[in-house]
C-alpha cells in the first residue's frame, strides 16, 4: 500500500521497536488499530483512509512478532500482559494521554485486555470478531461446537511442525486458510503475496504462533477488571472459526457494551463489509 497520506516509522518501546503506520490530522482524536493473525497493519487497509478522512488520528502498528516489527524470542514475550503493555507504551510514545482502541481477531483480545487493565487510558473500545480472553475457557466447556472450530489453535501448540506446514510452498497453507475462511474474492493474489513477504521473514511464523502458545500455556489473571469504556463489538455472523456466542459472552465483561451483527460477513468483516464497518466505526469513535 503506497498511499502518500500514510506515514511510516519505527517507534522504540524500551527494548522493542514496532513499525507503525500513521494517518489523519495531528489534532484528531487519537486512535490505535490492532490487527490479528496472520495479517499486519495492512489488515486495516480498507479502514485507514475513511477513518483518517473522518478526522481521527490513527496509529496502526505491526504488533510484536509481525511484519516489520521486532520478534522477541520465548513465550513470555507474547503474554497478554506484554501485548497490552505494548499498546500503552505506543500510546505514550505517540503522546496519546487517552485514546480510542480498535482490534480485530487477536487484536481484539489485546484490545479487551488493555481496556480491562488500563481503564483510565481507553475512551472508547471497538472489537471486530474477537473475544474477551476471560470468556474463552468457560465458553469452550459449555459449547463443544466451538472446540471443533478451535482445533487449529490446538495444532499450533506442537513444536516446529506448524512452522514447517505454514511456511511450505511460500505460505500456501496460510494463503488457503485466508481464502477458504473468507467470502470469494476477499483476498486478491496481490494481497496474499504482500502478506507472504512478512511470513517469509526469519522467525516470523514462530513469533506469530507464539501468541497462541503463550495464551494456552502461560497463567494470566483469571478475574480481569470489568471494562468501563463504551464498547462496540462488530461481528460477522458467518465466522467459521468463532461462534457468535463469544460476542455475547464478551459483553458480560463490559459495563456499557453492545453488539452490531453483520449477517453476510465472515471473520474478515472489515474486508468484506468495509463500508458498513467504516460507517459504524466512525459513528462510534467520533461520538
Amino acid at each position: 500500500m503506497t498511499d502518500p497520506d500514510i506515514r511510516h516509522r519505527r517507534v522504540r518501546l524500551g527494548r522493542l521497536e514496532l513499525h507503525v503506520a500513521e494517518a489523519g490530522p495531528a489534532d484528531g482524536p487519537p486512535t490505535i488499530l490492532l490487527h490479528g493473525f496472520p495479517e499486519s497493519w495492512l489488515g486495516w487497509r480498507r479502514q485507514i483512509g475513511p477513518l483518517a478522512g473522518s478526522g481521527l488520528r490513527l496509529a496502526v502498528p505491526d504488533q510484536r512478532g509481525y511484519g516489520l516489527s521486532d520478534r522477541p524470542r520465548g513465550l513470555e514475550a507474547y503474554h497478554l500482559d506484554r501485548l497490552a503493555g505494548d499498546v500503552i507504551a505506543l500510546a505514550d510514545a505517540c503522546t496519546f494521554e487517552k485514546f480510542r482502541l480498535v482490534g480485530h481477531d487477536w487484536g481484539g483480545l489485546v484490545a479487551f485486555w488493555t481496556a480491562s487493565f488500563f481503564p483510565d487510558r481507553i475512551e472508547r473500545l471497538a472489537v471486530l470478531n474477537g473475544f474477551h480472553p476471560g470468556v474463552f475457557g468457560p465458553y469452550l466447556r459449555r459449547h463443544p461446537g466451538q472446540v471443533l472450530r478451535s482445533a487449529y489453535a490446538g495444532a499450533f501448540q506442537l513444536p516446529l511442525i506448524p512452522e514447517r506446514l505454514l511456511t511450505a510452498r511460500d505460505g500456501l497453507a496460510l494463503r488457503e486458510m485466508l481464502r477458504r475462511s473468507a467470502r470469494p474474492g476477499t483476498f486478491s493474489e496481490a494481497d496474499l503475496d504482500r502478506y507472504a513477504e512478512d511470513w517469509r521473514r526469519p522467525g516470523a511464523v514462530t513469533a506469530m504462533l507464539n501468541w497462541y502458545r503463550a495464551l494456552a500455556r502461560l497463567p494470566r489473571e483469571s478475574n480481569p477488571p470489568r471494562i468501563a469504556a463504551p464498547t462496540l463489538i462488530l461481528w460477522g455472523r458467518r465466522d467459521p472459526a468463532l461462534q457468535p456466542g463469544l460476542a455475547q459472552a464478551s459483553l458480560a465483561h463490559c459495563d456499557r457494551g453492545r453488539v452490531q451483527w453483520i449477517p453476510q460477513a465472515t471473520h474478515w468483516v472489515q474486508h468484506e463489509a468495509a463500508a458498513e464497518v467504516n460507517a459504524a466505526l466512525i459513528a462510534f469513535l467520533r461520538g
